[in-house]
């Protein structure tokens, strides 16, 4: 890393790693193209990166896990049974309804599809998801904002229909978002549906939530690039695509395990195990 050379940047190019190559000592001499050819056979670009999440919350691997069962078909180590369901929900917010000030044009042989750069806001709306995970069904609906009164709602869009209403036992899966947090949101699922489970992801942990792969289908698909009139077209459009989408929607394929997340949270503390041992 630069920090440790003491060096002054916070990313190297591969004209600073030729230098950086030269003035200890390595080579002669080197140009930075030929740096960049020995970098690009070998996949590794040290002037990119991404950013990420460490975990933070105590029980991460328990939160995790009880989630991960359920995807597989488990609770507390039984197999769910026939009349058992599990739901993956959330919030997509502040979708914007975008006019674009000039028509855009199709796209022609050697040329790209043209979008207009600028665009008249017409406000944003909140779109609340529900995904049966294993039986590939899909509840919708849009709202002014989020918070617990709208979940309220899509939670009895869902459980007001059968198989939900007279099911075993219905899971919510959530994140820890202020419209279902705490146990307080327990106590409210569970008041006004028996039958029905919250289980919060870990903080930080959406990835584990299978609605967000949804999310990032529609954000694709219908949302990308963004025209829309007003909010009753956008409305429109977002509800029309999820009526689409769950008629040739399949459940996920979902292959991370609980013993997959043992692996991952043992690879993650090497660094910080190998960072407090150089301290001490």
């Amino acid at each position: 890393m630069p920090t440790e050379r003491g060096l002054p940047f916070s990313r190297l190019s591969h004209d600073d790693i030729a230098r950086e190559a030269v003035r200890r000592g390595l080579v002669a001499s080197i140009s930075g193209a030929t740096v960049w050819r020995w970098l690009r056979a070998d996949a590794i670009r040290p002037w990119s990166y991404r950013s990420w999440l460490f975990p933070r919350d105590p029980a991460f691997a328990d939160k995790a896990g009880r989630v991960l069962d359920l995807y597989h078909g488990l609770w507390q180590g039984a197999a769910l049974g026939s009349d058992d369901y599990v739901i993956s929900a959330d919030e997509k917010t502040q979708i914007q309804a975008r006019r674009r000030l000039a028509a855009g044009t199709p796209p022609a042989p050697g040329k790209a599809r043209r979008v207009e750069f600028e665009y008249e806001r017409g406000g944003t709306l909140a779109y609340l998801a529900a995904w049966d995970v294993h039986r590939a069904k899909l509840f919708g609906l849009c709202q002014p904002t989020t918070g617990i009164e709208p979940f309220r709602r899509l939670v009895e869009l869902v459980m007001g229909r059968e198989p939900y209403r007279s099911a075993r036992r219905v899971f919510w899966i959530t994140d820890n978002g202020a419209s279902h947090r705490g146990q307080a949101s327990l106590e409210r699922l569970a008041q006004g549906s028996p039958n029905a489970m919250l289980v919060h992801t870990p903080t930080h942990a959406s990835w584990l939530n299978q609605i967000e792969i949804y999310f990032s289908v529609l954000q694709r698909k219908v949302l990308t690039p963004d025209d829309s009139p007003d909010l009753s077209a956008l409305e429109a459009r977002l509800i029309e695509f999820q009526a689409y989408y769950e008629q040739i929607a399949k459940p996920f394929e979902w292959m991370f395990s609980r013993q997959d997340l043992t692996r991952l949270l043992h690879k993650l503390a090497e660094p910080c195990l190998q960072c407090a041992s150089r301290a001490a």
